[in-house]
């Protein structure tokens, strides 16, 4: 599903680029760091004005360097957290997993899952932050066993549900920290007869495509990925200008969508 997130990113580059009348150069780097720092190196050296960088492997020390320089360029959805210099576009990661908490609450859950993105990852920090805190707040004892890590990817996350669903007391809902891994989810729960959301309720984080055509629709929170694609270039723009100013880190909002997947928890 990494296409499908890329790709609406990207249509939101797109659509701005062609509003204003600039050209783009796409280049893949694979999530290879090497290949990061390469074509940096080359697009900075004439063949571009500036760059936008998305999910970047570098490390916030490393793209400081960059900012030393007249080349200007905007992270989109940073993977590490940044310096506040960088300039960036992000997603409001910690109010859409307050959303997803306070809507499991307020159904009847006290035993939700939360089945995690890699450590160190900005989104997987902000949503693991909120997710204990939403807790604690609630009155309920955080239960490690019910925490699991995972990649972004539909097989990784079956694999986190299908642990999380064979505990002496499973849980009644499940917080997976994108739509992959939530997709994963429902896929382990239905293949040991687990109905969703009668029995488990599932919640995303995204809102791609697939949300809406699983069975039954992900509850999922929605990220503004074009809306974050067309920031960019309005903000890169803005720096390519001889005197910008303005924020230089934007925080674009995200919003609960509540599908089929989730219902309170049935008495057992």
């Amino acid at each position: 599903m990494y296409d499908l997130y890329f790709s609406n990113i990207l249509s939101g580059v797109a659509e701005a680029a062609y509003e204003q009348q600039i050209g783009l150069v796409i280049s893949p780097t694979q999530h290879e760091h090497s290949r990061e720092a390469s074509l940096l190196d080359r697009l900075r050296h004439g063949a571009t004005d500036g760059t936008l960088i998305i999910l970047p492997e570098q490390s916030s020390e490393e793209l400081l360097r960059l900012l030393d320089g007249p080349y200007p360029f905007v992270v989109v959805d940073p993977l590490l957290a940044l310096d506040r210099r960088i300039p960036c576009v992000a997603a409001d990661h910690r109010f859409g997993a307050e959303q997803v908490m306070r809507h499991l609450l307020a159904l009847g859950h006290r035993r939700i899952a939360a089945i995690t993105g890699p450590p160190g990852w900005v989104a997987t920090e902000e949503r693991r932050s909120v997710y204990r805190a939403a807790l604690a707040n609630a009155g309920i004892e955080r239960d490690p066993a019910l925490e699991v890590e995972a990649d972004y990817q539909f097989e990784p996350g079956a694999v986190a549900a299908a642990s999380l669903l064979e505990l002496p007391v499973p849980p009644t809902a499940i917080f997976a920290f994108n739509d992959s891994i939530a997709i994963g989810a429902m896929d382990a729960a239905s293949v040991r007869d687990v109905r969703v959301p009668e029995d488990l309720s599932v919640v995303g984080f995204d809102d791609l495509t697939y949300a809406t055509v699983v069975t039954p629709g992900l509850t999922t929170v929605r990220q503004p990925l074009a809306e974050m694609g067309r920031a960019a270039v309005e903000l890169l723009l803005r720096l390519l200008e001889p005197s910008h100013s303005g924020p230089m880190q934007l925080e674009l909002p995200t919003r609960l969508v509540v599908r089929g997947s989730t219902g309170p928890p049935e008495a057992r």
